[in-house]
């Protein structure tokens, strides 16, 4: 049974991220199958470079939505993908201040308009080499955005639930420099979202699984 997401379980994600985190075991749900192995995900060890990404939670008609966008075609890392507001972290920046300068940079968010509530695993990304660091932020209404900037062809507004449909996730062939790979997607028609930004996803919706567990135990 598809767990029930409202936004009074969002207003439990808070405390619930002080505790440990699934990390690992939830990223590995939605790796591709050069990645699934648990050295190519843990940032321990790796001489990368940092970055902060926004996962921006937000109601609308009291569902739970978070906010996505689609990278453009001519940008140097993660072309045409489908991500989180972020990017690589300046000198002496937090993670949290980084993830908030990109969003605002990316798409006109109003660093005032959100707030910060915790962080889920950093994840390690080696086609850019990023070590990334996912900080979660509520806003009580929907945000005000820009549509699209020098780095972003559209944002989307996605639901939570979306990514809970079992016909909303996929495994597709794909070749990845010259070599076979089975992909986990998740499908926002007419994108997909893959890699980091699908793992990210995943870790939240097992969070958000558990919490829902134990608020209706009947959604099994």
């Amino acid at each position: 049974m598809t767990p029930t997401l409202d936004w009074q379980l969002i207003e439990q994600l808070q405390e619930r991220l002080r505790h440990p985190l699934p990390g690992l075991q939830a990223h590995l749900t939605m790796a591709p199958s050069s990645r699934a192995t648990p050295e190519s995900l843990l940032v321990q060890g790796k001489p990368c470079r940092e970055a902060a990404v926004l996962v921006l939670l937000f109601p609308v008609d009291g569902a739970p939505h978070t906010l996505l966008t689609v990278r453009r075609a001519h940008l140097s890392h993660h072309a045409g993908q489908v991500s989180f507001p972020g990017g690589r972290c300046e000198e002496g920046e937090t993670f949290a201040q980084t993830a908030l300068r990109e969003a605002h940079e990316e798409i006109g968010l109003s660093a005032e308009s959100v707030n910060l509530i915790g962080t889920l695993s950093p994840i390690y990304v080696p086609p850019s080499n990023f070590c990334v660091y996912p900080q979660v932020a509520l806003a009580d209404t929907p945000p005000r955005v820009l549509s699209e900037s020098d780095e972003v062809q559209c944002v989307l507004f996605v639901p939570l639930a979306h990514f809970l449909t079992p016909r909303h996730i996929g495994i597709e062939r794909w070749n990845l420099r010259d070599a076979p790979v089975h992909v986990p997607v998740y499908y926002v028609e007419p994108y997909k979202v893959w890699g980091a930004t699908a793992m990210i996803l995943a870790e939240l919706l097992t969070i958000l699984r558990e919490l829902s567990l134990k608020t209706n135990p009947t959604n099994t």
